[in-house]
């Protein structure tokens, strides 16, 4: 499995979902994510970190509250937003990044 830093470090766009099981709306973004993923194809990577599974990362990047996404560009966050969102809305900041 590769490590997070390696795949956060691409010049194509990461996007990570920060969720946890037990959340709900984190339930309710699997099939967006996927949605999503059908769109983009290959012009962006999805990652998905359980909070719970990896806290230290979770404290690194400040995870509040879940589901969190986040964008990577070359290691760096460039985007990130809390809660729901639709796959279009994602879509369109992702295209920002590339």
């Amino acid at each position: 499995m590769e490590k997070f830093n390696d795949v956060i470090k691409s010049n194509e766009p990461v996007l990570v979902d920060f969720f946890a099981e037990w959340c709900g709306p984190c339930k309710m973004m699997e099939p967006i994510l996927e949605d999503l993923k059908k769109q983009i194809g290959d012009s962006a990577r999805i990652i998905k970190i359980d909070v719970d599974q990896d806290e230290e990362l979770a404290n690194k990047y400040r995870i509040q509250s879940v589901p969190t996404l986040m964008i990577f560009k070359n290691g760096e966050p460039v985007w990130r937003q809390s809660g729901i969102m639709q796959a279009a809305d994602i879509k369109e900041v992702i295209e920002k990044y590339k």
